[in-house]
């Protein structure tokens, strides 16, 4: 396997020449970029024509990882050639919350065979349920097949969001690719480092990833309680106090989720997943050393699969909310995750919308408020 990690900026273009020489059907092309490249998509023809043969998967997002780095306005791009593992590459349409479902069961259904062994999955970050999203492709894939991956970002504007389809960018869709062979290691981790705050309250009243109701009172009007005068700046200021969940409170395995949109009329919140009516919610607010703590608890995770002396490509996935918290102490999450992956891995990755991954083992979920890594590796 040879990795090569390149990025782009506006005002300095590419840091190497496009390693062109690489392309072919078992080179892995992942690109994140700036929302507005769709509108100035220079850039990205320059890897189409660089990379004819290669699948080329990625999304826009709300800031671009390269190794410890983030940035805006650009783009990280990672070349992974394979000597052992075949790829492939399925897409589905999602133009709203409602074919989520059906969209996620289409994709695994394209990219399944016996061989697969995971899935790294990159969505619309605006239109879709994440939550259904994963429910779909979990209903078709086998649970040893690792799923991993995130929901594309518009910076903390909500505008619009877009995945690529070869090479292109495309809204309203999802697109996967499938790693095939015994030879492939696919590592994840996933973690948090939000602290809790306040009562735990039942969820009255939702209709999927919208919330109308806690303990009988509108959402909105709660959540606008809570936030005092940055209540005026949603849903971007929801970002900073996301909200945890449980089953119920024999459960002690909660999800972490992030309010999209909001609705003044309805007085409701909508969510990047399910937020199921009969639920426990609390809210949560960040602590900077834990959420930097969280970041190295992901890529600790994720490196216990990893073999000594084999090249790596680490992808991380980075919630918007927590970059937002964070601020200027960013690049210590990415840092953390630096020392906590072995020395030769090569980063690359994006902040997001909403994280894929299993907890630890199992099957798959969407997160939100985390760093989520995922370590692609070949056996000799």
């Amino acid at each position: 396997m040879k990795i090569e990690t390149l990025s782009w900026s506006n005002r300095s273009g590419w840091s190497a020449p496009l390693p062109s020489a690489m392309d072919g059907e078992g080179t892995l092309v992942l690109l994140f970029g700036a929302s507005e490249l769709a509108d100035s998509p220079g850039p990205l023809r320059e890897v189409r024509q660089a990379f004819p043969r290669s699948p080329i998967v990625g999304c826009s997002t709300s800031g671009e990882i390269f190794g410890a780095k983030v940035g805006d306005g650009g783009i990280s791009l990672a070349v992974a050639r394979f000597e052992g593992t075949s790829l492939a590459v399925a897409g589905a349409n999602v133009r709203a919350a409602a074919d989520s479902r059906g969209a996620g069961a289409e994709l695994a259904r394209r990219l399944l065979r016996p061989d697969l062994r995971g899935v790294f999955l990159l969505s619309d970050g605006l239109r879709v349920n994440g939550s259904e999203l994963i429910r779909g492709v979990n209903s078709v894939l086998p649970e040893p097949v690792a799923v991993t991956g995130g929901l594309a970002g518009d910076g903390d504007r909500f505008r619009r969001t877009w995945v690529l389809e070869g090479g292109e960018p495309r809204d309203e869709s999802l697109f996967g690719v499938g790693f095939y062979g015994d030879r492939i290691v696919i590592g994840h981790g996933s973690n948090g480092g939000w602290d809790r705050f306040g009562p735990e309250r039942l969820v009255t009243r939702s209709e999927g990833n919208v919330l109308f109701e806690l303990d009988g009172r509108p959402a909105l009007d709660l959540y606008k309680a809570y936030l005092g005068e940055r209540a005026t700046g949603l849903p971007a200021t929801a970002l900073l106090f996301p909200l945890a969940l449980r089953a119920d409170a024999t459960q002690g395995k909660s999800l972490v989720r992030t309010i999209l949109a909001v609705d003044e009329g309805a007085r409701s919140l909508t969510f990047a997943g399910d937020v199921p009516q009969g639920s426990l919610a609390q809210l949560m607010h960040a602590n900077f050393d834990r959420l930097v703590d969280g970041a190295e608890g992901a890529a600790s995770m994720a490196r216990r699969r990893c073999e000594a002396g084999r090249p790596i490509l680490a992808i991380a996935v980075s919630c918007v909310g927590r970059r937002l918290v964070l601020g200027e102490r960013t690049e210590e999450e990415l840092e953390a995750v630096g020392e906590a992956l072995p020395p030769h891995a090569r980063v690359v990755g994006f902040y997001s919308y909403g994280e894929i991954s299993p907890f630890a083992s199992g099957r798959s979920d969407l997160h939100n408020q985390t760093m989520t890594l995922t370590t692609l590796q070949e056996r000799g």
